[in-house]
């Protein structure tokens, strides 16, 4: 890509993504497979390349995703595969096992770096020739009736024709969109070892305070999972402020010995969970991916939806760059989004909304056992997971 950060004045574009991570980047790859001029599409994000590509945190993508990111030269790439995911309730009856081998499929995602993902997308020899505009951010924003105007924090003005914010930022920091939902819940991330892994399994467990991820990342780092565990903020506060021993123990009690003891644990992070989408509409800014809808991980339908989302962007462009096909592009997309939407809400608020004991419970793990047996029931679910709508 072209780092255009002192040319001119002005810039013109016919695209202008808001946000370089793995949706932005994405989209604009998928763009110029399409037809688009590479030159005629700016990114823009206040990240330097070298900052995002230290972004220890580690992201699920969907066999789908896969296949999106081959489609644009980005794949393979440093992965652990996903062959079984193991979804429980804590203390009670009731499991779903999803395989590989019943959809005929190498794996049903993949676990890795966000560092190692935008490293492969900014290496793409299709955006060599892209607008490349970082480390800035835009500090302010005109629409008129025939483009956008921006204005960057190096003083320059860019035009463009239709502008994609595609970099959503955090659930506590984000304005509110118009279905928004405090979920009362923290995600705690790290990196942690068992004892005893289980090779290419990935476990969602749901706990009285919200789900539980492990998904299995060996990738040469030392560390056997990658953790996400969602609980209630006074209790992560107490979590985050354990040492790691204490911590280690803590996440045993709440996950169980299937893995055996968990026997190291990297620095903890943590970040507010909500629910955050349907941004209002406009006739030349669409959104994507986390801009468009913020979502809670459990399930880590988030950037997969996201990349669904400039995939379908993308065709449609490449057909038609116009306004016109921005609202159809909404239309497009109302299903998936709204699938896995209420997917996700749904998980992360009943399996969490009752207490240990009560008789929802019972009927919650029952649900889970259903699933197991009733084939077409795991099958939707797994394929929404895996594929989505595009």
């Amino acid at each position: 890509m072209s780092d255009n950060n002192n040319s001119h004045s002005e810039t013109e574009a016919d695209i202008a993504i808001c946000g370089a991570g793995p949706v932005g980047l994405s989209l604009a790859a998928l763009l110029v497979k399409r037809g688009i001029p590479a030159a005629r599409i700016a990114l823009i994000d206040a990240k330097t390349v070298e900052q995002a590509r230290q972004d220890p945190r580690s992201l699920a993508l969907s066999y789908g995703s896969s296949q999106i990111l081959q489609e644009i030269g980005a794949w393979p790439l440093a992965a652990t595969a996903i062959h079984q995911i193991h979804v429980s309730r804590r203390g009670h009856f009731g499991r779903t096992l999803i395989q590989r081998d019943e959809f005929q499929l190498p794996a049903l995602g993949y676990v890795t770096r966000y560092g190692t993902l935008v490293t492969a997308l900014a290496a793409l020899p299709s955006l060599s020739g892209v607008q490349l505009l970082r480390p800035l951010q835009v500090t302010a924003s005109t629409e008129h009736e025939d483009n956008v105007e921006l204005q960057l924090s190096d003083g320059r003005a860019l035009h463009t024709r239709l502008l994609v914010q595609a970099e959503g930022g955090l659930f506590g920091a984000q304005g509110a969109k118009a279905l928004q939902r405090d979920y009362q819940q923290v995600g705690i991330v790290a990196h942690v070892q068992a004892s005893a892994p289980i090779a290419q399994r990935a476990f969602e467990r749901f706990t009285d305070q919200g789900p539980l991820a492990l998904l299995p990342q060996d990738d040469g780092h030392g560390n056997n999972y990658a953790l996400v565990w969602c609980v209630r903020p006074d209790t992560a506060s107490n979590l985050l402020a354990l040492d790691d021993t204490a911590f280690l123990q803590a996440l045993m009690q709440a996950f169980g010995g299937r893995l055996g003891r968990f026997t190291k644990t990297t620095a903890r992070n943590s970040f507010p969970l909500g629910l955050n989408a349907r941004p209002a509409s406009s006739a030349r800014i669409v959104a994507i991916g986390n801009a468009a809808q913020t979502l809670h991980p459990v399930a880590g339908q988030g950037l997969n939806l996201g990349l669904r989302d400039a995939t379908v962007l993308a065709r449609m462009l490449a057909a038609e760059l116009s306004s016109a096909t921005l609202l159809q592009f909404a239309a497009a997309r109302q299903a998936d989004r709204s699938v896995t939407i209420h997917l996700t809400d749904v998980m992360a608020r009943i399996f969490a909304s009752a207490p240990d004991g009560a008789w929802s419970q019972t009927l919650l793990g029952l649900s889970l056992g259903l699933v197991d047996v009733i084939k077409p029931a795991r099958r939707l679910l797994a394929q929404q997971m895996m594929f989505g709508r595009r």
